[in-house]
This record gives structure tokens, C-alpha cells and sequence, in this order.
């Protein structure tokens, strides 16, 4: 029986280089001369540090810029608020990977309203899709990119 699985991961390659990048240009940039800033990766979030918290704003639109241009949906960014002190600001952006099990509870909900002759169970952080025609998988790929599930969803593992 034809199958695929959903799964909601971002390539971590391509956020290393986004990073990577928009520490070269906070370096080249003029309204960051002298300024203590920069991004940091570690496992699954990003950290931004500034001293103050307009510049963690302007941080935010240059690390979105270098993501979109590196195909990495924004969808994959979970962030949070930033802490303020005297004389320093920090910001932590989480990277979301895989599909919890609440949102993959109204995904298989979804599909069943749908009344498509499919089958959707949960595995784990992905979601599997089998059916008998091919038409029905491709139907229920086109329900789930049309409706907004805040992640980044791939379709893999495409199995007839």
C-alpha cells in the first residue's frame, strides 16, 4: 500500500550557516561598531546577545533575512522573550523539530474529517499516511499544506 510520513524537522547545516552569517554581518555592519554582539548555536536554539534590546530586534531581522535566503522556514523558530539587564540583552530562539503529540492528534483529526480513504496513525515525532490509491495520499498532502500547523512540515518517505 502506498505510503509517506510527515515529519517537521529544519536542516540544522543550513541554520549553522545562516548563523555563521549573520555573525560576518553584525561584524561589517556600522551601527554594530564596538558593540558586544553576536548569535550562538547550540543544540536546538539559537542565543543572541546585545546590549540592548532594539539591537536584539535588529538581530532577529537579520537572522530571519539570512534563513528565508537559506530555505529554512520561519515556521521552525520558536521565539522567546527577550531578558534585559543594565547592561546586557539576551534572547534565546528555539528550533522546533518534530511534531508533538497534540499537533499530530489534530492532524490525524483533520484527515479523518476529511473523509479520505487514508489511514493516519502517530509514530513517534512524525505522522504516517497509507491509503490504496495514490490520488488519496497526494489529496491528503494538499489538506495538510493548506491549513497552518505553526510548523515546518516535510513529506518523505513517499512509498507506493
Amino acid at each position: 500500500m502506498p505510503s509517506f510520513d510527515v515529519t517537521a524537522e529544519c536542516d540544522l547545516q543550513e541554520v549553522r550557516n545562516a548563523v555563521d552569517q549573520a555573525n560576518r554581518e553584525i561584524e561589517t555592519r556600522f551601527d554594530f561598531k564596538g558593540v558586544d554582539a553576536g548569535f550562538e548555536l547550540s543544540d536546538g536554539s539559537v542565543k543572541l546577545h546585545a546590549q540592548q534590546e532594539f539591537q536584539l530586534q535588529q538581530m532577529m531581522d537579520i537572522l530571519r533575512q539570512k534563513l528565508v535566503k537559506r530555505k529554512v522556514d520561519l515556521a521552525a523558530l520558536d521565539v522567546g522573550e527577550p531578558v534585559t539587564t543594565l547592561n546586557a540583552a539576551r534572547q534565546e530562539v528555539g528550533l522546533k523539530q518534530g511534531i508533538d503529540a497534540d499537533t499530530a492528534k489534530r492532524m490525524v483529526k483533520a484527515v479523518k474529517a476529511a473523509k479520505l480513504k487514508v489511514q493516519a496513525q502517530v509514530q513517534g515525532e512524525q505522522l504516517r499516511v497509507t491509503g490504496k490509491k495514490r490520488d488519496d495520499l497526494q489529496q491528503t498532502i494538499a489538506l495538510l499544506r493548506g491549513e497552518d500547523w505553526q510548523l515546518p512540515l516535510n513529506f518523505t518517505n513517499f512509498r507506493d
